[in-house]
């Protein structure tokens, strides 16, 4: 079910790339880390860094490797994970969903939480990399 408000800066969601998307774009669902803020003029959109388990065959300045803080779905038990910052989306709240962690009763339970903000800066300047604006990095 995808999400209807723009979760918060920081947080893990999932991303299902499998609609129309063809190599070498990303092609199938994904944790993906939310970057934007919600915008008045993108309502149903957020900006989304991809995540990925395997590590770049180079290390380049656009990749961050993290350790996941908190819990993720039975699904993506590997807490270890690359932020692939060269692989930028603006995606539609119909292609994202919070992680489910299960059900308490009869109510589900969500992730939620956000990264640290040291990760998410170190995000946010291979982001700029990723983008050709290393020069913007010192500004963080």
């Amino acid at each position: 079910m995808a999400i209807s408000f723009h979760p918060p800066q920081g947080c893990i969601v999932r991303v299902d790339f499998d609609q129309a998307f063809k190599e070498p774009e990303m092609v199938k669902p994904r944790l993906c880390v939310v970057m934007s803020k919600p915008i008045q003029a993108r309502k149903n959109l957020c900006t989304v860094i991809a995540l990925s388990t395997t590590a770049p065959m180079q290390v380049m300045p656009y990749h961050v490797e993290l350790t996941i803080p908190f819990q993720l779905p039975a699904y993506w038990t590997q807490k270890i994970c690359w932020a692939k910052c060269d692989m930028v989306y603006a995606a539609g709240f119909h292609r994202i969903d919070l992680l489910r962690l299960g059900k308490q009763g009869d109510k589900r339970i969500y992730q939620t939480k956000s990264l640290p903000t040291t990760s998410f800066q170190e995000i946010q300047r291979a982001m700029l990399h990723g983008l050709g604006l290393s020069n913007l990095t010192k500004h963080l």
